[in-house]
């Protein structure tokens, strides 16, 4: 089984945990026999290309005398977008990135008949006009390559996946790692849930990461129950020991790691931090991201006045994940609006307990955990000091929840998905 897969990102160039999941997926697929083209904006080089084969959209010549992409080219049209419609992008970025260029995607001539395009792979100002070249760059790779199902991660790929179907006439599976409702709340962006939801209708099949986003996908964008399957993520197991990793503290570490924006609720961990503080000053809380809360919740933490106990290192990935697991006591999701939520997986890997909110995918598939509301902070509050304070409590969940996410495998989950790929097929 050939499968045509278009992703906005891929290890060890990621920006958040979207391309995390795609290398579990496509790694498990390989398991399973499954033969994937993995499709990114840009391709740097460095990429696991055991695993798959990745082919970068910036590195493919368009002839335009095509009358294909001629015809394409005049029904073209894009909008820069704001700040809100970036992911992983904070306003200040955002800004910097206006300054910095006037368009994420150049062009370069080839020959007389050829272009190329330079896509940035990132999420930049001009982030949807990259989504509707990318999109053109996707036929072309349909047509040039054979491929017997064609898969889309997450909007930003949604237009690519209906050209490459447009062009080669094969099924078309979509996957939803988050919504615009999970990102936005109620005030969503027309234009991105727009895009979402052309390419909920065009495919064939839709895989949602929980029942709870497969539930959004059916009543807040009007998709058939039949035409929508649950896939939850799994998570890939460390292949060497973190036992050597030194503290150089006494204090406890409490941690949250993410991308610090209203999605993640940042605040909610931040006052629960100061609730914790009153009752035991032997700890120190990590907020590990960034994001367009970022500043607020420095100021918050100062106004708590407990700065010598809180600290904000920025975004981290790979290793440094894995160091700050391993130097971490706790970890803290109290997502607003989680779809999945592969980090708490992470964190349990690691023999790390975690409290996540009840308003988050992973909970549907973890036991040994402590849940609560988001909105609970005094529940937040009361389940990290028991965890701290309490050691046959927390040496419970280190256990079981070893144990448990050792099943949550990306094997499992690409079984799911490769039997979905052949209800597609004749």
């Amino acid at each position: 089984m050939r499968v045509l897969m278009f992703g906005w990102e891929f290890p060890p160039h990621i920006s958040g945990g979207l391309g995390t999941a795609c290398y579990g997926l496509v790694k498990g697929l390989l398991n399973h026999g499954v033969n994937v083209l993995f499709v990114v904006p840009k391709a740097y080089g460095d990429e696991d290309g055991s695993v798959a084969r990745i082919l970068g959209a910036s590195d493919i010549p368009v002839d335009v005398r095509d009358k294909k992409y001629t015809e394409f080219w005049e029904n073209f049209s894009y909008m820069e977008v704001n700040s809100k419609l970036i992911p992983y992008v904070s306003l200040e970025e955002y800004y910097q990135l206006l300054e910095s260029s006037s368009s994420s995607v150049g062009e370069s001539e080839e020959s007389l008949y050829t272009r190329r395009f330079n896509f940035s792979g990132s999420y930049g100002p001009n982030l949807l006009e990259e989504v509707e070249k990318y999109a053109l760059i996707a036929s072309f790779i349909a047509e040039q390559n054979p491929h017997d199902i064609i898969h889309a991660h997450d909007w930003l790929t949604y237009k690519a996946g209906i050209a490459a179907k447009r062009v080669s006439g094969k099924p078309l599976v979509v996957h939803i790692h988050a919504t615009e409702f999970d990102r936005s709340g109620e005030n969503v962006n027309q234009l991105v849930y727009d895009i979402e939801r052309a390419g909920m209708e065009a495919a064939d099949l839709v895989v949602a990461v929980s029942e709870l986003t497969r539930n959004i996908v059916i009543n807040r964008y009007g998709i058939p129950p039949s035409k929508v399957v649950t896939v939850h993520n799994g998570v890939i197991p460390l292949d060497h020991d973190l036992d050597g990793v030194s503290r150089h503290l006494r204090e406890k570490i409490v941690t949250f790691l993410g991308r610090i924006t209203f999605q993640k609720g940042p605040d909610y961990f931040v006052e629960a931090a100061r609730k914790v503080l009153d009752k035991d000053s032997n700890v120190r809380f990590v907020m590990a991201g960034s994001g367009d809360m970022l500043n607020k919740m420095i100021r918050r933490v100062a106004a708590l006045k407990m700065g010598a106990r809180f600290h904000f290192t920025g975004f981290l990935k790979g290793e440094e994940v894995n160091r700050m697991f391993a130097l971490s006591d706790v970890y803290v999701m109290p997502s607003v609006s989680e779809p999945f939520g592969i980090s708490p997986l992470e964190a349990m890997r690691s023999n790390v307990p975690v409290v996540i909110s009840k308003q988050s995918g992973v909970s549907e598939v973890l036991h040994h955990a402590l849940k609560v509301d988001f909105w609970d902070i005094d529940a937040l509050a009361d389940s990290i000091y028991g965890l701290l304070n309490y050691p046959a409590l927390s040496n419970m969940f280190i256990k079981y929840g070893k144990r448990e996410v050792e099943n949550l495998k990306w094997d499992n989950a690409a079984h799911k998905v490769k039997e979905a790929y052949s209800s597609l097929l004749p």
